[in-house]
């Protein structure tokens, strides 16, 4: 059976009422209703963006999702998870208050706002995926724990995979801190000893006891080092140091491995919404005011994250007629993840776009 992926033109300045009814229109076609049983706890999974961005997704969209979910009996919350740079979203304390400052209030929203990693990014459980390089990945304990996933996404430039979407959104997004790190590094930290203050937060907090202080500063011995970015986590200095250069290529397989670990266990219990407004060329973690570089395109749905993705690039080059590694200027081939996600069977390429 041909993968479908349901579109409806919409722009980010119509009236909201006209909005909110298409985003239950292609809630409804697309069947993202079958995903939810009764008493589900059904995580939400979006981007509140980064401190000053104000292109991310609005709360005025995830309100209909939330009463939809609510309707067929399920029990939403909101979630992310905590970032490893040092931002307004590293930890969950900042992070709530970000979501509150921009609107994401179960006053606003209907639903609770619930960081999947915990207060500092390392609440995780680790998950068998038997496929890639690494057989088991790390994933935030909430996200695996949760019984179904609604994925709301807003599809924009990157400047390490080219593209910021579905797969980036679950893969990075659900991951913990250790997770993120996988993704990331091709190394183990190190020490800035400029910057380290000598506190012994670190050495408390190693999990396997290989940090020692030493006379300029603490030491981490990388024999025994799990990588697992818990002392990352807990210097308040920015004394810790990874190495982030692994390539863009390699980067974007990882987050396919960790999106097809995120939603391995949950088949049919996970359904996806992409909103191609206010496109930007960098991704919603930039804490600036971006501006949008193409015109609004319209919202589009499925049950399958490789062939949102394939069809949003798609719509893209339809709608502006050029590719989004032409708008963000982009120096690398983005769609290395969704060929590797569908070699691992996250989904197909394929689709028929049915218009809405």
């Amino acid at each position: 059976m041909t993968t479908k992926v349901y579109f409806t033109p919409a722009t980010h300045d119509e009236a909201l009422s006209s909005l909110e009814s298409k985003i239950v229109k292609l809630f409804e076609v697309a069947e993202l209703d079958t995903c939810i049983s009764k008493q589900d706890l059904v995580a939400i999974k979006l981007h509140i963006g980064e401190k000053n961005n104000t292109t991310h997704i609005s709360p005025s969209y995830v309100k209909p999702v939330v009463e939809r979910i609510k309707q067929d009996g399920g029990k939403p919350f909101l979630t992310d998870t905590n970032t490893l740079y040092r931002g307004q979203r590293s930890n969950a304390v900042d992070h709530l208050h970000l979501a509150h400052e921009h609107g994401f209030t179960i006053d606003n929203v209907g639903a609770p706002m619930i960081i999947s990693d915990g207060l500092l990014g390392t609440s995780e459980r680790e998950v068998t995926i038997n496929v890639g390089s690494n057989p088991t990945i790390t994933l935030a304990s909430e996200a695996v724990m949760a019984n179904a996933f609604i994925v709301l996404t807003h599809p924009t430039g990157h400047p390490a995979t080219g593209l910021g979407a579905t797969l980036k959104n679950i893969g990075m997004g659900l991951s913990s801190r250790k997770g993120k790190l996988t993704q990331h590094s091709k190394m183990h930290p190190k020490i800035d000893e400029d910057k380290c203050v000598k506190c012994g937060t670190c050495v408390k907090w190693c999990p396997q006891n290989t940090i020692e202080m030493r006379e300029k500063s603490a030491f981490i011995i990388e024999e025994g080092c799990i990588g697992c970015g818990e002392c990352l986590a807990v210097c308040r200095f920015g004394a810790v140091m990874f190495d982030w250069g692994v390539s863009s290529e390699e980067l974007q397989k990882r987050i396919a491995e960790h999106a097809y670990g995120a939603v391995k266990d949950k088949q049919g219990k996970v359904g996806y919404m992409s909103f191609l407004l206010a496109i930007t060329k960098g991704c919603d973690c930039f804490g600036t005011d971006q501006k949008p570089i193409m015109p609004d395109i319209g919202i589009i749905a499925g049950k399958d994250p490789v062939a949102l993705d394939q069809a949003a690039l798609d719509l893209i080059q339809e709608r502006t007629g050029k590719t989004l590694v032409q708008h963000v200027e982009f120096q690398g081939d983005l769609t290395v993840q969704l060929a590797y996600a569908e070699e691992i069977g996250l989904g197909k390429r394929a689709y028929e776009l049915v218009k809405i």
